[in-house]
This record gives C-alpha cells, sequence and structure tokens, in this order.
C-alpha cells in the first residue's frame, strides 16, 4: 500500500514540477538594464536630431533617428556646457556614449559623452553659427562700421606681448609713421582664458578713452588656435567699442568672427600697421608740394598786386590830387557857408518866438492885476472865488501886491 502512493506521488511529481516564482517589473527591467549597459559600454551613433528640448535644469533631451529606427538620447548639463555648436532639430550629428536604461519608463537611451556635428568639425559648426545669429543681428551690416582716423596720435594694440607679431608692427609703424604713440595691451591670444583677456582689454581701453584706434592682432594658426577671436563675447566687446576696431587675427586666408564685426579686416597684423597710419615720407612730399603751391599763389597775388598799383600811379586820379583837393575843399566851403545862413535863420525866428512868448506869460502874472489895486482872498490856503463861500467868523487871507495881511469875516 505504501509502496503504491509512493509510486503515485512520484508520478505526480514528473508531471507537475513546481513553478518558478515570478519577477517583478522592477526585477526584469533590473536584469535588462544589467545586459544592456554591460553589452554596449561604448557605442558611437549617426543619426538626425529630433524632439530636441533644453530642460531649464541644462540637461539636453532628443532623438535620435534614421529612417529605420529611432534612439531616444540625453545629454547632461556638464557635457552640454562643453559644446562648441548648439544642436537643434534637423541637424545630423555623430553622438559618442554607453547605452543605459531609464528604469523608470523601462526605455533604454544613449547617455551621450561627446557629440559633433556630421560632415564638419564641432568648431567649425559653432562658427557658422555664431557668424549666421550675428549677422541676423545686423553686427556686420557696413553702415554700422566707423571710418579710421586719418592721423592716429595713440593706437592701442590688443595682443600677445611676446611673439614677433608686436615686433612686426613697431617696425611698420617706425618706418610709416614714428610719430604714432603705441599702448599695449598684453593679453592671452589662445587657450583658456583668452577670449576672456581680449573683452578685458578692449573695455579697458574704451574707459581709458586715451586712444584714437585699437588693433586686434595675432599670427596664424589653426581654427581652435584663434577660436578666442570667434567666441560671441569678443564679438560684442567689439561692437560696443566707441573706439574704431581693426582685427587683424591670422594669416590672409584666414577669417574670424572678429573679422566681420570689426569696422576694418587686416589680412595681416603687418597689413594692419600699413592700413591704419599714413606713409610719413608721402607726407612730407606732399606738404612740399603744398609749400610749392602756397608759394607761387603769393608770388602771383603780389605780381597782380603790383600791376594794379602801377596802374593806379599811372591815372589821372593819381597825377592830380591837387585838383580833387581843392575841388573838395570849394565844396566844403559852399556846405559851411548854406550852414551858417541856415543856422542864423533858425535862430532869429527862435528868438522871436521866444520874445512873444514872454509877454504873453507877463501878460498873464496875476501881480500885475494885483498893482492895479485888486487883491486875492485866501481861505485855509485856497482862493475864495465868491463871497457866497465865506461866512462870518471865517478867517481868512488877503493877498496886495506889496504884502498879505490876516482878516475876519464880519
Amino acid at each position: 500500500m505504501l509502496e503504491g502512493k509512493s509510486a503515485l506521488v512520484a508520478e505526480l511529481s514528473y508531471i507537475s514540477p513546481m513553478p518558478t516564482p515570478p519577477l517583478t517589473v522592477s526585477e526584469l527591467t533590473r536584469k535588462i538594464k544589467q545586459v544592456l549597459e554591460s553589452g554596449f559600454p561604448a557605442a558611437t551613433v549617426q543619426g538626425e536630431i529630433s524632439n530636441f528640448k533644453r530642460h531649464t535644469s541644462g540637461h539636453l533631451y532628443f532623438t535620435l533617428k534614421d529612417a529605420s529606427a529611432q534612439l531616444p538620447c540625453v545629454l547632461w548639463r556638464s557635457r552640454a556646457a562643453a559644446l562648441r555648436f548648439a544642436p537643434e532639430d534637423g541637424m545630423t550629428v555623430v553622438a559618442a556614449g554607453r547605452i543605459t536604461v531609464y528604469e523608470v519608463r523601462g526605455n533604454y537611451q544613449l547617455d551621450v559623452q561627446s557629440m559633433r556635428p556630421a560632415g564638419i568639425g564641432e568648431l567649425q559648426a559653432a562658427f557658422e553659427q555664431l557668424k549666421a545669429a550675428l549677422a541676423a543681428e545686423g553686427l556686420f551690416d557696413a553702415e554700422r562700421k566707423r571710418p579710421l582716423p586719418p592721423f592716429p596720435g595713440r593706437i592701442g594694440i590688443v595682443t600677445s606681448p611676446s611673439g614677433a607679431v608686436l615686433q612686426d608692427m613697431k617696425n611698420v609703424f617706425r618706418r610709416r609713421y614714428p610719430a604714432v604713440e603705441l599702448i599695449l595691451a598684453p593679453v592671452r591670444v589662445q587657450g583658456a582664458g583668452a577670449a576672456a583677456d581680449i573683452v578685458a582689454a578692449i573695455d579697458d581701453f574704451n574707459a581709458f578713452g586715451g586712444v584714437d584706434l585699437l588693433i586686434l592682432a595675432r599670427g596664424g594658426g589653426s581654427l581652435e588656435d584663434l577660436w578666442p577671436f570667434n567666441e560671441e563675447a569678443v564679438a560684442r566687446a567689439i561692437a560696443r567699442s566707441r573706439i574704431p576696431v581693426v582685427s587683424a587675427v591670422g594669416h590672409e586666408t584666414d577669417f574670424t568672427i572678429a573679422d566681420f564685426v570689426a569696422d576694418l579686416r587686416a589680412p595681416t597684423p603687418s597689413a594692419a600697421a600699413e592700413l591704419v597710419v599714413p606713409d610719413g615720407r608721402a607726407l612730407l612730399e606732399n606738404v612740399g608740394e603744398s609749400w610749392y603751391r602756397i608759394e607761387q599763389a603769393v608770388l602771383d597775388y603780389l605780381a597782380r598786386r603790383k600791376e594794379r598799383i602801377g596802374a593806379l600811379v599811372a591815372s589821372y586820379a593819381f597825377n592830380r590830387p591837387v585838383d580833387l583837393l581843392r575841388q573838395h575843399s570849394q565844396h566844403a566851403d559852399e556846405l559851411l557857408r548854406s550852414l551858417h545862413r541856415i543856422a542864423g535863420h533858425v535862430f532869429a525866428l527862435t528868438a522871436s518866438r521866444q520874445g512873444s512868448l514872454e509877454q504873453r506869460l507877463r501878460a498873464l502874472d496875476p501881480r500885475l492885476a494885483l498893482r492895479r489895486g485888486y487883491a486875492i482872498v485866501r481861505k485855509g490856503g485856497s482862493i475864495v472865488g465868491s463871497a457866497d463861500l465865506l461866512r462870518s467868523g471865517d478867517a481868512v487871507g488877503i493877498e496886495f501886491h506889496d504884502g498879505e495881511i490876516r482878516s475876519t469875516i464880519d
């Protein structure tokens, strides 16, 4: 009996083995994550950017796609800050990184460690992007270019104090225009911190205000070597400068953002020195020619004046001055006689009118009437013109021609 039960149990165990416990979603996702991340520790992918988003945290989220598939990507803020170009939708890039799994959503993605535009270098892409953006703002427009002073007295130079560039420029200035004063702002012209040095030098010169012109100078080099002059901060410092700026960076075939923003682009630093000052020897020749022309003009003027004086000396008026003097003297005598005659007539008429007025004034003198026996009665200082104005007891004054008495009305 026991043997039969043991056989049945063995048979049932063989037919229905114990099932494997199920995995949780998190456990399965974690296993997949381990497989993917260990299987793809490094991957380089080329694709077109779509759904590009720059989060407020500074992280970049986007998708790389081709004709058949899509790959979510993330570029963390610390790495995004090192990009030389600005990613955007539609741009084809080459991204290098590692495959990771975002467990919350169960999605795999590329954790991008570096990225560059496909086909051209990262620096060249950044150059073209910034060039297009600043051109759209109008920073390259010819209307905002300022003319250079024709005879600068003091020039500010922004360059490295070491190297041949500064010495070459000094040689040109010494040969062409030794009167100019040079002020150097020593800066780094490549590498980390160079752009900040250049911006500070431009701003300092504008604050100082003692120069007529600025020259940004550097010798030739690779695009990376020249990159400080392609920085947006340098371009905007040039744009806001109140002092005209000449860009003299690299060789004739090198172009930087500073070249487009500056008021003048010189192919080389030495060429900049040639362009911004006049040739002293040519100036001296011009001065000599001008002096000769002025001398000839003065001599011609004196010759014409001499000829004119000779004509005057030979004229009738110059040779008969006594006749002219007598004529004028006679005319003056006639004018004087007329003046005396008119003045005598005016004086006689005035005296006659004065005598008539005096007689009329004397006739109106009230003292004449008093001499004829009349009197003037005054009451309170006022003349009494009628007896009706007086009352008994009034005190009056009576003026005669030879005096005045006081009286009371009775």
